[in-house]
C-alpha cells in the first residue's frame, strides 16, 4: 500500500482489498461505528464480497478516499473520504474503528484531509452531515473549524469554507 500523504501519527493510503477484514470489522460494528454512518439500519452485515466491490469501485473512480494506518504500528484506524468533489466542493465522510476512537486520530485526520482537499484538490468548501445525537463528532468537527449551517430533526449540516 503506497502512502498518499501523512500527518504526525497517520499514514493515509489508498483503499485496498488487503484491508477488507479491517473494513468489515469497522462497518459491521453497530454500536461504535455503523450507527453513526447510516449503516445500522441494515438487516444483514456487509459481506466481504460487497466490501470488495466497494473497494474496486472507489479505486476505479480514483475517489479521494483513504485508509488510515497508525505510523508507529501499522494498525488500521479507519477510512476518510472527500465525496462527490465538484465545483470546488466536497462532502467529508469519516469512520474510525472503536479501538482507535478517543485517541485524537479523528481530529488529526480531519485537519489533514481538509488541508489536502483545499490545497491539493483546490476545494473551497467542504460540507458534512452528522446525527444530532453524535455530540462527540460535532465537537471534533467544530474543533477542526467546521460550523453548523443548517439542522433538521435527523441531521446537523456543517461546513468549512476557504
Amino acid at each position: 500500500m503506497d502512502t498518499v500523504f501523512t500527518s504526525q501519527r497517520i499514514r493515509f493510503v489508498s483503499v485496498s482489498e488487503s484491508l477488507i477484514a479491517d473494513y468489515l470489522a469497522m462497518v459491521n460494528d453497530v454500536e461504535h461505528v455503523a450507527r453513526f454512518i447510516g449503516l445500522s439500519r441494515r438487516s444483514e452485515p456487509i459481506t466481504a464480497e460487497q466490501e470488495r466491490r466497494w473497494v474496486q469501485k472507489k479505486l476505479a473512480e480514483d475517489a479521494a478516499v483513504f485508509s488510515m494506518l497508525e505510523k508507529a504500528t501499522g494498525a488500521f484506524i479507519g477510512n476518510i473520504e472527500l465525496m462527490d468533489a465538484a465545483n470546488g466542493k466536497a462532502e467529508l465522510g469519516v469512520a474510525i474503528t472503536a479501538a482507535m476512537q478517543e485517541k485524537g486520530y479523528g481530529t488529526e485526520a480531519i485537519r489533514t484531509v481538509v488541508r489536502y482537499g483545499m490545497e491539493t484538490l483546490l476545494l473551497r468548501r467542504i460540507v458534512l452531515k452528522v446525527y444530532p445525537d453524535n455530540a462527540r463528532a460535532i465537537h471534533v468537527y467544530e474543533k477542526c473549524g467546521f460550523r453548523e449551517y443548517d439542522r433538521t430533526a435527523d441531521d446537523v449540516f456543517m461546513e468549512i469554507v476557504k
